[in-house]
């Protein structure tokens, strides 16, 4: 991760969500053999690899501070039921917008702010047993926007 420093904000915290080895992911059948468990997820008698959420706030604060971002990111994350992997947040200038992302085992979160506009775009994607709506409280408390804007999409979608 070091080599990434010199790009930006690289988080090395790890998250308290952990994820589960290959061995306790793996089952076996009744023959003994080795069955990999699978993370698409079924809703509604659909079946899909996970759940978008396109989230922009709007009149929203604390958008020049990559450390609150990435706590703020980080909480979301853990509210979701999602494991952390790495984070890397950019600050564009001391006043400026922060651009990053949380790669997480169940796929990823990311932002980019417009302090000048009070405005956050943040993109949450998650696999398996997450459930990402439960990470929109987290980012309420942290940036309080006056408004949100809430798309969702499933992706990956069986037919």
């Amino acid at each position: 991760m070091n080599a990434l420093s010199p790009l930006g904000m690289v988080s090395e915290f790890p998250s308290s969500n952990q994820m589960q080895s290959d061995a306790e992911r793996a089952s076996s059948d009744d023959t003994g053999a080795e069955v990999q468990k699978d993370y698409f997820v079924e809703k509604d008698g659909v079946k899909f690899a996970g759940t978008h959420l396109l989230i922009d706030l709007w009149g929203a604060s604390n958008l020049c501070d990559p450390d609150h971002i990435d706590r703020a990111l980080r909480d979301a994350a853990e509210a979701a039921g999602a494991t952390i992997l790495h984070g890397h947040f950019h600050h564009f200038s001391p006043n400026g917008g922060v651009s990053g992302v949380l790669v997480l085992a169940e796929s990823h979160i990311s932002i980019h702010t417009w302090p000048e506009r009070d405005f956050a775009a943040i993109d949450i994607f998650m696999c398996g047993a997450c459930n990402p709506h439960l990470g929109i409280p987290a980012l309420k408390a942290a940036f309080a926007p006056q408004t949100i804007n809430l798309g969702e999409q499933r992706r990956g979608l069986i037919a």
